[in-house]
């Protein structure tokens, strides 16, 4: 069953951010995955909490290939560009 991802960030260092977004497309279709959207322009419906800086909601083919492209050894160094360009947080649904 398809899996869906919502990603939220909170920019730190906007130039690794811009060199995880250039392998960010190549590192997610190693295991099925895609970018379904991405937004820096939010707008709130509900709640108070402080908004992120942007969203991302990407898709995988199941929660495995979601966990298999996390846990992928040889991508250790873009999810580590990602964490350096921004506090993230992701969770699958």
């Amino acid at each position: 069953m398809t899996a869906h991802a919502v990603a939220t960030l909170k920019l730190k260092d906007p130039e690794a951010l811009a060199a995880y977004r250039e392998k960010a497309g190549a590192a997610l279709a190693r295991h099925g995955g895609a970018i379904l959207q991405a937004s820096t322009d939010l707008k709130r419906l509900e709640g108070e909490k402080p908004l992120p800086d942007g969203v991302a909601i990407l898709t995988f083919p199941d929660r495995g290939a979601a966990q298999a492209w996390i846990d992928d050894p040889e991508l250790v160094e873009t999810h580590s560009l990602r964490n350096k360009g921004a506090e993230t947080q992701i969770v699958v649904l």
